[in-house]
């Protein structure tokens, strides 16, 4: 069997970045069964309400809807049970650390294989206030206009 190489998007978590500011991001194995993976490599997931956080010194995630496999025989696992994620050691107890501060949480931005292997990107985050949010879409728009008024006159268009 040969081992696939490269990076293969499976889903993310675009409201994540709207919703909170990542101040840090961390890569993380996860703990899946036989059938998560076959329908993680469907493309069937969601993380729309997912979030992560420390247990005993453990990290974990919840709220990561997986589908159920239709194909094959097997037994499926629940759709959204509590999944171990796989960091070392000195990065949990660096999260330990930085999670004592209030307004800190663990979001999770994006699920996806990486040679062969399931990955999770957590970002360590704060929440932000909705005039951020509001500032963010004022930015994002006007550096919009910008572009497109360098395009325009890039092709000798008028304004």
């Amino acid at each position: 069997m040969v081992k696939e190489k490269g990076h293969k998007l499976i889903t993310s978590n675009r409201k994540a970045r709207h919703d909170y500011t990542i101040l840090d991001t961390y890569e993380a194995g996860i703990v899946l069964t036989g059938t998560e993976v076959k329908s993680l490599r469907n493309g069937r997931a969601s993380l729309a309400d997912a979030y992560a956080d420390l247990h005993n010194g453990e990290l974990r995630i919840h709220g990561i809807h997986i589908a159920e496999y239709d194909n094959g025989s097997w037994t499926n696992h629940p759709p959204r049970r509590i999944r171990k994620l796989l960091l070392h050691r000195a990065e949990i107890d660096k999260l330990v650390g930085k999670l004592t501060e209030s307004g800190l949480t663990l979001v999770p931005l994006s699920l996806y294989f990486r040679d062969g292997w399931a990955k999770v990107e957590i970002g360590l985050a704060r929440g932000k206030k909705s005039y951020d949010k509001r500032q963010d879409l004022a930015k994002r728009d006007s550096d919009r206009e910008i572009e497109r008024a360098l395009h325009r006159r890039a092709k000798g268009l008028p304004d």
